[in-house]
């Protein structure tokens, strides 16, 4: 009797065990802390974005849309010649709307990117996506932000090509560019050119895929005392106690997949701006925009402004993704963002 009411008891224990844990959240699944954390990080690193790229982004974009007309020879001759005759503060031109729209793209990009990563992880943390899967989260960011990226670069684009100053202007801010935005095209006329940002946001394929690529590589290194200090994990003279630093590798890993990304990319952008930025009366179809600059400038017409924008693209964005990273992980009080 006393083994039977013993082994009773134990049964019950058991069975009072996995209810509790029935009960309890299994730690790697998404809680709703996972889930807003991409956003609110992603606040953090489209400020970041602005403060280093804007400059960088306004001589990009002069030199992409002037094209071979001359007025500058080349990247540096727009920085300085922007900066002679407009002031540094001319650098800075159409940053108020990428001040708050900046915050709100890489909210709505990072976000949708850390949620889309979780509907693969079929909202298992744990569960190890693959390069490709890492690059199909980052397509699907890439479609959803453009909604938002596309009102805020057509507005941006068309302050940054106004060189005149006082009444001279055509447009005295960002609002009355969207008026007449609206007065042209309708009442979306804000989201003009959204398929051409569609288009371009597809890279953001090779963008977070190439990250992901990226980011485990430099986890598989090593300190080492001769030159070039690093090795890989187990060959010789690799130090194995002496691993990069996440954070570390969280900016080289975000600076070099925005190289690979700009690197494939550039030519559609090019065109996406030249069509977004055209003027209003029989505007050249974002299709036929391609076959234009073909004619008008040659292969070269593709990768006018390439040099300011590799070069921009490292600091800005490793900056950026190192912030959101950062970020996520001091809100989820993680040691690594997977």
């Amino acid at each position: 009797m006393a083994t039977q009411h013993s082994s009773q008891k134990t049964t019950e224990s058991g069975t009072q065990q996995q209810r509790q844990l029935q009960q309890q959240p299994h730690k790697d699944m998404a809680t709703s802390r996972d889930r807003l954390a991409g956003f609110a990080a992603g606040i953090a690193s489209g400020a970041t974005k602005l403060f280093v790229g804007h400059p960088f982004d306004t001589v990009k974009i002069r030199c992409q849309i002037e094209g071979g007309h001359g007025r500058f020879k080349g990247p540096l001759d727009c920085l300085v010649n922007t900066v002679r005759q407009e002031g540094p503060r001319a650098l800075y031109k159409g940053a108020s709307i990428p001040l708050v729209g900046w915050a709100v793209m890489d909210a709505v990009q990072l976000g949708s990117l850390s949620n889309y990563r979780l509907l693969l992880q079929g909202n298992n943390k744990s569960h190890k996506l693959s390069h490709f899967e890492h690059g199909l989260a980052g397509l699907g960011a890439g479609w959803t932000v453009a909604l938002v990226a596309t009102p805020v670069e057509l507005i941006k684009m068309r302050l940054q090509m106004q060189y005149a100053s006082g009444a001279a202007r055509k447009y005295k801010g960002p609002f009355d560019v969207a008026r007449h935005l609206t007065r042209t095209y309708g009442t979306f006329g804000i989201w003009h050119g959204l398929p051409a940002t569609m288009a371009q946001r597809s890279f953001f394929f090779l963008l977070w895929g190439s990250y992901n690529i990226y980011t485990e590589w430099f986890r598989t290194l090593r300190l080492s005392p001769s030159f070039p200090y690093l090795a890989k994990t187990g060959a010789a003279g690799a130090l194995e106690d002496r691993s990069l630093s996440e954070k570390l590798i969280n900016f080289l890993a975000g600076g070099m997949a925005a190289n690979t990304f700009w690197c494939f990319c550039y030519p559609v952008d090019v065109v996406k701006n030249r069509f977004m930025t055209q003027g209003d009366n029989n505007p050249i179809p974002f299709r036929k925009m391609f076959g234009h600059v073909l004619r008008t400038e040659g292969v070269k017409g593709f990768f006018r402004g390439f040099v300011p924008t590799f070069i921009r693209a490292f600091p800005t964005n490793a900056s950026a993704i190192f912030v959101w990273e950062s970020t996520v992980r001091l809100i989820k009080n993680e040691t690594t963002h997977h």
